[in-house]
């Protein structure tokens, strides 16, 4: 047996050719195209379509209209009930009965009506609870249009760029949490709706895809101090995390921090400045009491400042990571079932020996 490792730390589980995290360079790139090209240039749903069919062409079609009912106005348990709905509603078949084509539709299908779903489930938490016009939606000529169309029922330039830019930069990261767990329920041979909502109930947690949510209370707090250098030192000094510093992939900067730390600046965040001065007096205190370990900002800490550009409460951080994260996700799935083998680790037993049962 392998040695055992807590959490799998460091484990290879798979050999993937979706998304490659430069660990040294500061880079990461998408079946072998770098996220810096892609940004600007193309939207999410090309993005989507590279990730999943390996060729942006023809991407992530317009989601059929769909009235989500019994929402609850929690997206993430919105989107992830209606997920695994959809599989019976739709009739969805077993991967391991399907071909690559049937659940690539399937894939593409429920993606696109997740990301709707989030888009109702926040309209009804923002008190209305009248759907916009489907024809209205469909006008939207992009993906992120279309959500803000059928959230808000307007789409602002500066909204549908900062929550694209967003969707790019997290469609895709390897094998985390989420995605493991999209594998391991796709290896099962289950259908693609039951693996796409373990995957948002794996990201529902906020050790993973929460954290832009824990930043902006930060950034509040740190404008509201007298000192950001005293801020952040009596933060550390009372045992507190610093949100949205260091990652465990990367060892140079988080390419993704950097492309949303140019969108922040270029959309005019208010939040901007003290986000970058915080950057700066973090690191440096960070880097004097850590000198061994590369820690900067990462994708979770600028999100949340380009999600604030959009207007993007807090709240729904987990589930806007879960609409990019589709494509990731459905990617994943389908090389899972190409691969077609069952998930099975191995546990090694630390407990008590064979002994007699208990008595009273």
């Amino acid at each position: 047996m392998s040695q055992f490792k807590p959490g799998l730390e460091g484990v290879v589980a798979f050999e993937t050719e979706i998304a490659e995290p430069d660990r040294d360079g500061g880079a990461l790139r998408y079946r072998g195209v770098d996220i810096e090209e892609l940004v600007g240039r193309v939207p999410f749903e090309k993005v989507w379509g590279l990730l999943v069919d390996g060729t942006p062409e023809p991407g992530l079609q317009p989601a059929e209209p769909y009235a989500a009912q019994g929402l609850t106005g929690d997206a993430p348990a919105d989107v992830q009930a209606v997920a695994a709905h959809l599989s019976g509603e739709w009739g969805l078949r077993k991967l391991i009965d399907v071909s690559d084509e049937g659940a690539r539709d399937d894939l593409a299908r429920l993606s696109a009506t997740m990301i709707s779903v989030v888009a109702q489930s926040a309209r009804l938490a923002d008190g209305s609870t009248t759907p916009v016009d489907p024809e209205l939606v469909a006008s939207g000529a992009t993906a992120a249009t279309r959500f803000l169309l059928e959230w808000r029922g307007e789409a602002d330039p500066k909204h549908v760029r900062a929550i694209d830019t967003y969707w790019i930069c997290t469609a895709e990261h390897g094998l985390n949490a989420s995605t493991f767990t999209a594998r391991v329920v796709a290896s099962t041979g289950a259908d693609c709706g039951a693996a796409l909502s373990s995957a948002v109930g794996a990201l529902s947690g906020p050790l993973h895809g929460g954290a832009p949510a824990r930043v902006l209370p930060m950034l509040d707090a740190a404008a509201e101090a007298d000192s950001l250098e005293q801020f952040v030192k009596d933060l550390l000094d009372r045992g507190e995390r610093l949100m949205g510093f260091g990652h465990r992939v990367y060892r140079a900067e988080d390419p993704r921090s950097r492309l949303l730390r140019g969108t922040a600046m270029d959309l005019g965040s208010p939040r901007f400045a003290v986000a970058e001065e915080l950057e700066r007096v973090a690191i440096a205190e960070l880097q004097a009491r850590k000198p061994d370990r590369v820690l900067l900002t990462n994708v979770e800490f600028w999100s949340a400042v380009v999600l604030d550009v959009a207007d993007v409460p807090p709240v729904l951080a987990p589930a806007m990571f879960a609409c990019s994260r589709t494509a990731g996700w459905s990617a994943h799935i389908l090389e899972q079932k190409r691969l077609n083998r069952l998930v099975r680790p191995s546990a090694v037993y630390v407990g008590p020996g064979p002994r007699a049962l208990p008595t009273a």
